[in-house]
């Protein structure tokens, strides 16, 4: 809780795949730990890369998290906690749009809420509910990643079929790693429309 203010907060990590989000999230969580804090992780079903229960970023740094079903079971948020500080939440893109909702809850409940996801689909499109997220938070920190084709920052996900771009009609949602992704550079982004 703020002291001067008296209330929770919400603070948003984002960009796009491969710039550190989860890392940062991870970094804050123990940030508060060493404070003292109590706190409470979690993610979305849909999101199994780093193992259940196991928030988890591609360079192998693990947390403990309760894992939600990502459309139905996001109210389930507040019921699962027990008095926790701070509440984190990983891979927000991958959950309905009454995230939104339940972290505006959490926050209204004097917590300090860490939520992290991109914000752009691999089509460079706004990810909800991460954008709804970023207009409603108290803190937004935006990640670049490095282009894996040129060097230069990246903004944006490049999704990667047989080591080809997508097409711009693929499924939005699906869940990967450097076998289905690079970060790319607005220059070097492209999608197959063919």
């Amino acid at each position: 809780m703020h002291k001067i203010t008296n209330s929770g907060w919400v603070e948003v990590i984002t960009g796009c795949m491969f710039s550190g989000k989860t890392e940062e999230l991870l970094r804050r969580l123990r940030r508060a730990e060493i404070a003292g804090q109590d706190v409470a992780a979690f993610k979305p079903s849909l999101d199994d890369r780093y193992g259940e229960g196991t928030v988890g970023t591609h360079n192998g740094r693990q947390w403990t998290a309760t894992v939600v079903d990502s459309d139905e079971g996001v109210w389930d948020i507040p019921e699962e906690l027990n008095g926790e500080d701070v509440v984190a939440i990983d891979e927000a893109n991958f959950f309905s749009p009454e995230l939104v909702e339940v972290c505006e809850h959490l926050a209204d409940e004097d917590r300090r809420v860490v939520v992290s996801g991109t914000d752009q689909t691999f089509r460079a499109e706004p990810f909800e509910p991460v954008p709804q997220l970023v207009a409603m938070a108290e803190y937004v920190d935006k990640y670049q990643a490095i282009c894996a084709k040129c060097g230069e920052p990246a903004t944006r996900n490049q999704r990667l079929i047989d080591g080809e771009p997508a097409h711009v009609e693929d499924t939005t949602s699906m869940v990967g790693a450097e076998e289905s992704y690079e970060a790319r550079c607005r220059n070097c982004h492209t999608l197959r429309s063919e």
